[in-house]
């Protein structure tokens, strides 16, 4: 049963820097070898990996996904990407995997975080075909009326909509499943949209002290920038409304579209707890089984 949807707060908006706060995005940051990240984001980390310590195995899933994602939307003949939620630039970039195989392909990062654009727009600097927005995407109004977004994207054409790993840090008083419906309805039909999110419900089936590790977890992150939320599957799926879900379904992380990547991770305890799907924007009321 879905949880009830409570009146949207206002967006937090753009934050400012602050090496004090553990913040949830240079964690991820050190979680995938990086070093964009200060002391207090180190030390939670660690708490985070000392109650479930394949944390960073669920990060590098989750990378991954956005990988393997991002490529089915260049197979589509999608040259237009809006990640929502970017982070930190880190290996792997969407823009480095796109222009890769389409060096005029655009794509428009979007994060709140300031160490996150600060990085971004060094490493941009001279890409005409890439840049990132200071905004937060629980405003979508803002993001999809910025000068930066409407000059370097068209909207009257598919685009890749990214939302992998950054909706279980938007709790229900967000209205997660309206924030996907909004930027939905602004994208041309034809756009494709990987979600990801953390689930408890295959771990509580088959792996209880991996849930109890995960419960610990989100209790750690109560002390971090951004608090981890979780949801059940049945729930996520219904975010697809509107779209037609691409095969395989959502399912667990490794099960999606597997390519041999990242083998000792996939048989981790983190494979149990990141569900993933890709929804084609057709216009309608539910999302349709996947395509075979």
């Amino acid at each position: 049963m879905s949880r009830p949807t409570p009146p949207p707060l206002p967006p937090i908006g753009p934050r400012s820097f602050d090496s004090d706060v553990p913040n949830a995005s240079r964690m991820y940051d050190y979680y995938l070898g990086g070093a964009m990240n200060f002391t207090a984001d180190r030390e939670l980390a660690e708490r985070a990996k000392s109650v479930l310590a394949c944390t960073p195995s669920l990060a590098r899933l989750n990378r991954s996904f956005l990988r393997r994602a991002v490529n089915a939307c260049l197979d589509e003949g999608i040259d237009q990407f809006l990640d929502l939620g970017s982070g930190i630039p880190t290996v792997g970039n969407v823009h480095e995997i796109v222009q890769r195989r389409n060096p005029d392909a655009r794509v428009m990062y979007v994060d709140y975080d300031a160490t996150a654009v600060m990085h971004a727009k060094k490493l941009l600097d001279g890409n005409e075909n890439a840049a990132i927005l200071h905004a937060d995407i629980r405003d979508p109004d803002s993001v999809l009326s910025a000068p930066e977004v409407l000059g370097l994207l068209d909207f009257d054409r598919p685009m890749g909509l990214l939302m992998v790993g950054i909706l279980l840090y938007v709790g229900d008083e967000y209205n997660p499943k309206g924030l996907v419906a909004t930027y939905r309805d602004a994208c041309a039909p034809g756009s494709l949209v990987p979600i990801s999110v953390i689930t408890l419900e295959h771990v509580s089936k088959y792996d209880p002290v991996t849930h109890k590790q995960m419960l610990d977890l989100i209790s750690v992150y109560d002390d971090a920038s951004e608090q981890i939320n979780v949801f059940g599957e049945t729930e996520f799926t219904t975010w697809f409304d509107g779209m037609r879900l691409l095969e395989p379904g959502v399912t667990v992380l490794p099960d999606w579209r597997p390519d041999g990547a990242l083998e000792s991770d996939n048989d981790s305890p983190a494979g149990l707890l990141g569900i993933g799907g890709l929804g084609k924007i057709v216009r309608g009321p539910v999302a349709e089984a996947p395509d075979a």
